[in-house]
């Protein structure tokens, strides 16, 4: 056998499904499907008894789904390129099946050429994602980012005095020195010198800033 050739197995519930990706696949240069599985314990034993190259590996199944069924298969053989193919995008199922170990997440509505060429570049250590899933990628990495930036501002919250948060409240509101000194019976000097001792606190250059990391901290 050619050493280009990959040895292939698909993993799926659906027999239709299963069958139809098998036959698609075979036809592409470079393919050779070896097996067939309808779960993750199945897939299992085929890859103990066939260790193919790359497993194509379907999420929901009955039994044991996909992302524990790359685990333990991962877990056994750590080489092993398990490719994620589903019909599901969904932010925890992409996020779980990434740290199970898998090299990919595919979306079931490629083109059989296209799914032949992740593959390929699989087995050439290349990272596979279909585009919507990285675009998904990048809004959680942002996300997480930002989640990161209000864990950080909540512990320099934590560090204002009472009077000083009760004064970032009111700057969230948007209340000028003078409405906050009204409201707290201050006088502005004194409102003056707490907003900038937040500023500090908190590394804004303006209130703007200050508000906004109120508002995300729940105090607006």
């Amino acid at each position: 056998m050619d050493s280009e050739t990959i040895n292939v197995i698909i993993v799926d519930d659906q027999a239709l499904v299963r069958e139809g990706i098998a036959s698609l696949l075979a036809i592409q240069p470079g393919i050779n499907i070896i097996g067939t599985a309808e779960n993750g314990k199945e897939a299992i034993r085929l890859t103990k008894q066939l260790n193919p190259n790359v497993i194509l590996m379907d999420i929901r199944m009955p039994i044991l789904d996909g992302i524990e069924s790359a685990r333990l298969i991962l877990k056994e053989k750590p080489e092993m390129i398990i490719l994620m193919l589903t019909t599901l995008e969904d932010d925890e199922y992409i996020v779980k099946s990434l740290k199970s170990g898998a090299r990919g997440y595919l979306l079931k509505d490629m083109l059989a050429s296209d799914l032949a060429q992740a593959v390929r570049l699989a087995f050439r250590g290349v990272f596979q994602l279909s585009p919507s899933v990285a675009g998904r990628l990048i809004n959680l990495s942002n996300e997480n980012e930002k989640t990161d930036q209000q864990n950080e501002y909540s512990d320099r919250i934590k560090e204002l005095t009472p009077r000083e948060v009760d004064v970032l409240k009111l700057i969230a509101t948007g209340a000028t020195n003078k409405e906050i000194a009204n409201t707290l019976y201050l006088s502005e000097g004194t409102v003056k010198n707490i907003v900038s001792n937040i500023f500090a606190c908190l590394g804004t250059r303006d209130r703007v800033q200050a508000a906004i990391i109120a508002i995300r901290n729940g105090l607006g």
